[in-house]
């Protein structure tokens, strides 16, 4: 084990002055939260799933899981762990946690209180409409996701800081700690993390800050079991413990942003970084068969559609037509193709376009939207509506976090593509996102994603892009019973959607509501994408017969780290279609 833990100190790398200053100012609860998380987290990769009465987490990263039921041991709440997670897989899970990307939270606080933290990126201020266009008007193919004009201004470290500042208990230093030990002193390389490496070797090669991070100091690949140092990263997060959000948006960090936008053409500046701030936001609320559903508003997509398909399918009994019956699958579906072709038509950043969120989540508009529905025919995508809309790749990951005083925290986060723009920023050890992707480069033209935006999500100097993360609470009687997200890009919100079925209308536990096989149709194109058992040969052929078209099975789909509350119990899982993990005491 490259790490020796002694009873009150982690034996290393010699102690920066900053992480000295940690001790002087907190030398127990500092020093102990120190040790005790990062010493838990190596030796154990953890379980699936895991139930407990105090606290229970789950996500995409072991160590991160392992990070953040430490935290709740040590006595945070479940803002806490949720904010150490977040810095923790910035870390060890590279293709999605980050610094240099962005994220949304959605909260639930002991007191009942609900809260919303957009730390979404913004377009620098130099940007411009036309700006992955030739000067004959066409899009200039990869300028959106793999240059420097391709990222936002990263959001990640704002947000989570305030998030912090305002609703936690343990200091910044003690929460990035764990991060900053697991940065500086390495730990065994899972591998799938190196087998990604190796992947995507040749689009790491044209930055050599970026080829150095993902191999040996020879330029060989890194194996699985190698311990994965990252001593830039490790100096940024200890710049962020000491000086907060100035040791990130101002100072050293700041330098060596704006030097590797100048090295590339970028367009992020001092100013762009100074000005940046994380903003609250109320999150949008909907009623589902007596449950409250609490989700992310614009700049994401995610929670007014997940509400509007709810309340599409609310007047008919899911139950009784059964999981994954013809009826069933015709009607979520359905819902689903009304609900993505409103996105294209009217979701954007709120603070630039007038978004009609109360419309589109009014019962009654729900139910004039599926006026139409016919239980015996499959209507046209083309008779729906007309666009379509940005989207995230599936390399977003999510956290879910509950504690035993009601405090719920659903946390998304991304850089957008698979490890973003691929560039790592010289000397400060961070990737950068390629979330500018997520703009409409140019109305009625498709993005890499082959995808077509609008009006609503153009893009505009300081304007977030449109989002479909969908981080979710499922509140019964004002208490928390349900905390559920994804990644998966257009797949997020009808991932989502079937977490909340699977446990409210087919009673599953939270295992079984996460493991079982999913569907998602997103208007356009006019296909049905299942995971093998999610569709059987005799509902295909069903609802072939009735116009459904372009079915097309894939092997994933989504990866809904959730937990779930059963009386005094508390029980995390993990997706089993990757390799997270799910802790709980």
């Amino acid at each position: 084990m490259p790490l020796m833990c002694g009873a009150l100190e982690i034996v290393g790398e010699p102690m920066t002055s900053i992480e000295s200053d940690m001790r002087r100012q907190r030398p127990a609860a500092a020093l102990a939260l120190f040790a005790v998380v990062v010493c838990t987290a190596l030796p154990s990769y953890g379980s699936q799933e895991a139930s407990g009465r105090e606290g229970a987490v789950a996500s995409r990263s072991p160590l991160a899981t392992q990070v953040g039921i430490g935290v709740l041991r040590q006595g945070g709440n479940a803002i806490d762990a949720a904010v150490a997670m977040g810095f923790a897989l910035a870390v060890t899970h590279p293709s999605a946690g980050n610094i240099g990307g962005g994220g949304f939270m959605v909260i639930r606080l002991a007191d009942g209180e609900l809260v919303a933290n957009d730390h979404r990126e913004k377009a620098p201020l130099e940007a411009r409409r036309d700006m992955f266009q030739d000067d004959n008007g066409a899009i200039v193919e990869g300028l959106s996701t793999a240059s420097h004009l391709a990222v936002g201004v990263p959001g990640t470290v704002d947000g989570l800081l305030n998030v912090l500042r305002r609703h936690g208990t343990l200091t910044r230093q003690q929460i990035i700690a764990p991060a900053l030990a697991l940065a500086r002193d390495g730990f065994p390389l899972p591998a799938d993390l190196a087998a990604q490496f190796e992947r995507l070797r040749g689009r790491f090669e044209p930055y050599p800050a970026s080829l150095a991070k993902f191999t040996r100091d020879d330029g060989s690949p890194l194996a699985a079991g190698d311990v994965f140092r990252q001593p830039d990263l490790a100096a940024t997060l200890a710049r962020i413990a000491e000086h907060g959000r100035g040791g990130f948006y101002e100072g050293t960090t700041a330098d060596l942003i704006v030097t590797e936008m100048a090295r590339g053409g970028g367009l992020i500046s001092h100013r762009d970084l100074a000005e940046y701030r994380s903003v609250w936001r109320d999150p949008v609320r909907g009623t589902y068969r007596g449950h409250e559903i609490v989700s992310m508003p614009p700049p994401s997509s995610g929670g007014a559609l997940l509400i509007q398909m709810l309340n599409m399918l609310e007047p008919y009994d899911l139950a009784s037509l059964g999981r994954g019956s013809p009826p069933t699958v015709h009607l979520m579906v359905e819902a689903e193709r009304r609900a993505y072709a409103d996105r294209a038509e009217y979701l954007g950043d709120a603070d630039f376009y007038d978004v009609p969120l109360a419309r589109l989540m009014d019962k009654d508009y729900a139910r004039s939207r599926f006026a139409d529905f016919d239980p015996d025919a499959a209507s046209r995508s083309a008779d729906i509506g007309a666009g379509t809309w940005p989207t995230e790749s599936p390399e977003t990951t999510h956290v879910s976090v509950m504690d035993a005083h009601g405090n719920a925290v659903a946390y998304t986060t991304t850089l957008n593509l698979g490890y973003g723009s691929k560039i790592v920023v010289t000397g400060a050890g961070f990737l950068l996102n390629n979330e500018m992707d997520d703009f409409s480069s140019k109305p009625g033209v498709p993005n890499s994603f082959g995808l077509v935006g609008g009006e609503a999500n153009a893009i505009e100097p300081g304007k977030r892009m449109l989002s479909s993360m969908t981080p979710t609470l499922v509140l019964k009687g004002g208490e928390p019973v349900l905390v559920t997200g994804s990644p998966g890009g257009s797949t997020i919100i009808t991932t989502v959607l079937q977490v909340v079925t699977n446990v409210i209308d087919h009673g599953m536990d939270v295992g079984t509501a996460v493991a079982t096989p999913r569907f998602h149709h997103q208007w356009l194109p006019n296909q049905v994408r299942y995971e093998p058992g999610a569709v059987s040969a005799d509902t295909r052929t069903s609802l072939e017969k009735i116009g459904h078209v372009g079915f097309r099975e894939t092997p994933g789909i989504g990866d809904a780290n959730s937990v779930m509350r059963v009386g005094d119990e508390i029980t995390a899982r993990s997706d089993p279609r990757n390799a997270g993990a799910a802790a709980a005491y």
